[in-house]
């Protein structure tokens, strides 16, 4: 952040009057720009023993396999934007949807909430994607998943589905998983 979208002066960085941590304060009207994590949300469609991804599109991972999944958009709640990513990345919709895996990644302020739903009807690629795909277990590309989330989901999945027993997990990756892909954040990822 440059400049106060109040006044328009230009911003600094100090800690505020019962605060503690550094934040963009405007010294012209005293107005905090407060910059707070993203959430990223997406949902697992499956279809009997297969489950749906997409070749993504864009970077990062561009080429890579995923879940169809986006950031949240004001005005939605994290199902309507869960099932937004899923129409607007595989062209599909999904009933009995559940809440299903969260992932805390701070180190990119970020937040992943990922549900799970049957496929409802048809599916097929958005301008995000390059193709989508039903998969078996055994067919999926593990080696070309986009991220190491994507990874832990399915694997999760695959696992939980032996048992029918689908609880809702929350963890915090390691920073490290970025490197093991060679991912870097964008400026759009750091905002």
């Amino acid at each position: 952040m440059k400049y106060c979208s109040n006044c328009g002066a230009e911003l600094i960085k100090k800690i505020p009057l019962d605060d503690d941590r550094l934040r963009f304060v405007c010294p012209q009207c005293d107005m905090i720009h407060y910059q707070n994590p993203n959430v990223v949300v997406g949902c697992l469609p499956t279809a009997g023993d297969k489950v749906l991804l997409c070749r993504r599109a864009i970077e990062p991972r561009l080429g890579f396999w995923t879940i169809p999944a986006g950031f949240m958009e004001n005005g939605e709640t994290m199902l309507e934007g869960a099932l937004r990513e899923t129409r607007e990345e595989a062209d599909a919709k999904v009933s009995g949807e559940t809440l299903y895996r969260l992932f805390d990644i701070p180190h990119i302020n970020q937040v992943y909430v990922f549900y799970r739903g049957e496929l409802d009807g048809g599916f097929g690629i958005g301008p995000e994607s390059l193709e989508s795909r039903l998969f078996l277990e055994d067919e999926i590309p593990w080696s070309e998943l986009a991220f190491p989330i994507v990874t832990d989901v399915l694997t999760e999945y695959f696992e939980d589905r032996k048992t029918s027993d689908f609880p809702i997990r929350v963890s915090s990756p390691s920073p490290l998983w970025a490197k093991h892909v060679g991912w870097k954040p964008t400026k759009h990822d750091e905002q």
